[in-house]
């Protein structure tokens, strides 16, 4: 795991001035080395996490004949490829490394060398001869890259913030991309915050001849024919691949350690790996105070149950209110306004592996998008039946539950903040109604909190969401869910902040779930054996019987978040003052002030649940300190 950038000389800025500042930006992604090489038109940049072959002779760019790559990422099957590379071509190697067989791997075969891959990349290849580079990124997004094209040249980096830093830089904001910030409290797609920077996309590549022209393209598409297993079939089928997949997550020359929630996802994980390895385990507590505000399940008793019978190093972080004296940081590190404070727990546990020497961390994420395992995707199946209720009783329901307080006492009324968000969304038609499940304001609130007119960057939200939804199993909602899921929420929230918070901490954070086989049998499986007599994730779950206890298996879901309720309540009160008070929002000129003022006032009086919205609104702010003024 490390960091990449590079960019095309222009007298206007190149200076060693510009690649210190670049090096030293990135530096928490790469600590154990930082290279640089160029030539009369390119400069490229790498810091190194050492994970795979520690010696100096892998260190990057890697220079071979007339290649040079630089490489952020894995490579997790780089052993049977190079097995295969030097007995069929006769290719010999000089480095241990998996950077050496990517780049022989496409030396050979060009961008036909992605098919056989399995692992987590982005990576600039570059050849002397034609001067051609191209950037690619893995098919579902876990590594970033950004890039910038313009008359002042190109180029590109692992970090929004990198780019920021040349001379000159266009802080010209992306309206569009503020808009589905504040909606989903994440940015989809290959939107910045920045007009002029945008996202490779998951799954694509861009090409950037000499003369600087670039052309983007898709490379993979994740295939969505439902193929035809019986349960038992599927079962034997799921346990064997994500097996696999766990064990080729383990390939490093350094330790593997997990992050364990206590939750069947990383349980599942951390269960599989000790069939092969040692493994210490990490995971969050929540105090009693939050726990009563939020109505929080006890995450870590399972997390230490579960390391007991394993056997594992386990170390238990708690999380306090002190750490929100953090969140500039944080956004700083984010890149991205990220409204979920799941960051922050990713960021603590990869600080704690990290003091204890740790570089690599296991996760559960992506089992829930793929396997169906949100509790809001099953709300939207209780909503169709919901709105085969007469209109007056709904009404009658809607008003009741609305007038209810969401907090009393300084204990967290959870059945109401449910019953709440479900009826914000439960009359909409499916695919709008998923999206208003998993975004923050409708239609109309969004009009009153935008200064600005923003009727066509909303619209345009909604379009996009509904060509998605719509795109793939037309007739199994279910899966139609996961899809959407998929490439929204998984890539643009939980890849997006799970890579940013470890790497802050300069930790490797590996995702079994997000394999390619595993995906791929995921999305191939209907939805009647993810979702079945009311259970969801039923495949995954019948899956794991062999593997865990029904207690973890079978227990109430529990999010992966932090208090951020009693937080906005308490800790960040007076930055909630502050930072949103009517003279700031004012001179921003971009959200009413009296329309953020009431969602405050109504969220602290207890009476509605405007947590997430507030969180927002403050990281935006600190982003724009940060990035923008």
């Amino acid at each position: 795991m490390c960091g990449i950038a590079g960019y095309t000389k222009k007298s206007t800025y190149h200076d060693e001035d510009l690649i210190s500042t670049i090096h030293a930006t990135q530096a928490h992604r790469g600590p154990d080395h930082q290279g640089t090489w160029q030539d009369d038109l390119w400069v490229l940049l790498h810091q190194r996490l050492s994970i795979i072959d520690l010696d100096t002779s892998a260190n990057q760019p890697m220079v071979k004949d007339d290649w040079v790559i630089i490489f952020n990422g894995e490579i997790y099957n780089y052993r049977s490829i190079r097995e295969r590379l030097v007995s069929k071509y006769g290719i010999s190697f000089h480095t241990q490394s998996d950077t050496e067989v990517l780049l022989e791997l496409y030396r050979l075969k060009g961008m036909e060398s992605l098919q056989e891959i399995r692992g987590m990349f982005s990576f600039a290849i570059y050849n002397t001869k034609s001067q051609d580079l191209m950037l690619v990124r893995d098919p579902y997004g876990i590594k970033p890259l950004f890039y910038k094209a313009g008359n002042d040249g190109f180029s590109f980096a692992s970090e929004l913030k990198t780019l920021t830093k040349f001379p000159d830089f266009d802080r010209q904001i992306n309206m569009n991309a503020v808009v589905a910030a504040i909606n989903y409290l994440w940015i989809p797609g290959n939107k910045s915050l920045f007009t002029r920077i945008k996202k490779v996309p998951a799954g694509h590549y861009v090409h950037i001849n000499r003369e600087g022209k670039e052309v983007v393209k898709s490379y993979y598409q994740l295939p969505t024919q439902i193929v035809n297993l019986s349960e038992e079939e599927a079962i034997v089928k799921l346990e064997m691949t994500l097996s696999q997949s766990v064990q080729r997550h383990l390939v490093a020359d350094v330790p593997v350690s997990a992050l364990l929630s206590g939750g069947i996802d990383s349980s599942l994980i951390v269960s599989m790996a000790t069939d092969s390895t040692a493994l210490s385990s990490y995971s969050i507590g929540i105090n009693e105070e939050d726990k009563k505000v939020e109505q929080m399940p006890d995450d870590a008793r399972y997390a230490r149950q579960l390391a007991q019978q394993l056997g594992l190093d386990h170390h238990e972080i708690f999380i306090s209110p002190e750490i929100t004296k953090e969140l500039p940081h944080m956004v700083y590190h984010l890149d991205e306004p990220i409204g979920d404070p799941a960051a922050i727990n990713t960021y603590l546990i990869s600080k704690a592996a990290r003091d204890h020497g740790c570089k690599v961390l296991l996760s559960g994420m992506g089992a829930d998008e793929l396997f169906f395992g949100y509790r809001r995707q099953k709300a939207i199946c209780h909503a169709q039946r919901y709105q085969k209720i007469p209109a007056i009783m709904r009404s009658i329901i809607r008003q009741t539950a609305n007038g209810l307080p969401v907090r009393m006492g300084g204990f967290g009324v959870k059945p109401v903040r449910w019953a709440q968000r479900f009826l914000s969304f439960a009359d909409y038609p499916t695919s709008y109604a998923y999206m208003r499940s998993y975004s923050y304001y409708d239609e109309s609130s969004m009009r009153q909190l935008f200064h600005p007119d923003i009727e066509n960057e909303y619209q345009q939200l909604v379009l996009r969401h509904d060509q998605l939804f719509h795109s793939a199993y037309k007739h199994d909602l279910v899966n139609q869910m996961c899809h959407t899921d998929i490439h929204m929420f998984m890539q643009g929230l939980n890849l997006t902040y799970s890579d940013r918070a470890s790497m802050a901490a300069s930790v490797e954070l590996r995702v079994p779930f997000i394999d390619q086989e595993v995906v791929e049998l995921a999305m191939s499986l209907p939805g009647s054996l993810k979702y079945k007599r009311q259970v969801q994730k039923y495949l995954l779950k019948k899956a794991a019987e062999n593997h865990l206890p029904d207690q973890i298996i079978y227990r109430p879901k529990a999010s992966f978040g932090a208090p951020i309720r009693r937080w906005i309540s308490g800790p960040l009160n007076e930055m909630t003052n502050d930072l949103l008070s009517s003279e700031n929002i004012k001179n921003r000129a971009i959200f009413n002030p009296d329309f953020v003022e009431n969602i405050i006032k109504e969220d602290k009086k207890g009476r509605r649940d405007y947590a997430y919205q507030i969180y927002q609104l403050l990281t935006l702010e600190l982003w724009f300190r940060q990035f923008l003024d």
